[in-house]
């Protein structure tokens, strides 16, 4: 296992060019802004593609136990709700909303929920028509539409990566597009759920490795972005004691997305 100086120096990092056109992919509405609202403050212009954004045929009734801690009521037209939070949040962040029309599991009896196969082909058409040098996607924990949104989109990264290989254009990260997992806010401090999810990835070959994307080091957008999900902000004060988790300093930690340097695959081999 060696690597050059020159390639030590750029471990960590993120080039200009991987900055130049940065998509988010988000569960629900709210998901990029908790995990990524810093570094969407620093880079003005960047799309949020957000999966599970539709409408179900009708609300269940009685209503589900989210929407009701979300301060819902009977009759109350949730989405369109939750869209108006989602276009002002981003916003205040100079973010732009691209909206999946997929319905999330709450309103969906089990053997309906939506799976990775449907996301897939969606996600990657609005992939490929906005084009990114850099995609940052959930790590996927716990929730099953975030576990959802992560398979799907690794599924579409290895689709993509293959029709960059055959077209010769460069595939690896700094070189062409980029990949970064985001830490997803509130499952993350489920025990051993990160854990779990960098070891799998581990095990495939994609290394999950921390980097230092820059991002606004203040709070006050971040604030005031979030402040603009008073729906979600109920709930999830009151299933995640969420408000001291948020206001830790603690930056928003990425993690990039490629193979080993040359040599080190064994380690996966290992593990």
């Amino acid at each position: 296992m060696s690597t050059t100086p020159d390639d030590m120096r750029t471990w960590g990092l993120v080039s200009e060019a991987e900055l130049e056109r940065i998509v988010v992919v988000s569960p629900h509405l709210d998901d990029a802004v908790l995990g990524c609202a810093q570094l969407l403050s620093a880079h003005p212009g960047a799309t949020v593609v957000t999966v599970f954004t539709g409408r179900p045929e009708a609300y269940p009734a009685p209503m589900t136990h989210w929407d009701t801690l979300c301060g819902f009521g009977p009759g109350d037209e949730v989405l369109d709700a939750r869209k108006d939070e989602d276009r002002a949040a981003l916003a205040q962040l100079g973010a732009v909303p691209r909206w999946l029309d997929l319905v999330e599991h709450q309103y969906l009896e089990r053997p309906e929920w939506v799976g990775p196969d449907a996301v897939a082909e969606p996600l990657r058409e609005a992939l490929v028509e906005l084009d990114p040098t850099l995609v940052l996607v959930p790590f996927g924990l716990a929730n099953p539409d975030h576990a959802t949104t992560h398979d799907a989109a690794m599924s579409v990264r290895e689709a993509l990566e293959e029709t960059a290989d055959e077209s010769g254009a460069p595939a690896r990260a700094g070189a062409g597009r980029a990949w970064l997992c985001y830490e997803d806010s509130g499952y993350k401090h489920i025990p051993g759920m990160l854990a779990w999810r960098v070891a799998q990835l581990f095990r495939r070959g994609l290394w999950p490795t921390p980097v230092a994307v820059p991002i606004d080091a203040g709070q006050e957008r971040k604030r005031a972005a979030l402040a603009r999900y008073s729906s979600q902000l109920r709930a999830l004060e009151a299933d995640w004691n969420i408000a001291p988790k948020l206001d830790a300093p603690a930056p928003e930690q990425y993690w990039r997305l490629a193979p080993p340097p040359l040599g080190w695959e064994v380690l996966s081999a290992d593990s």
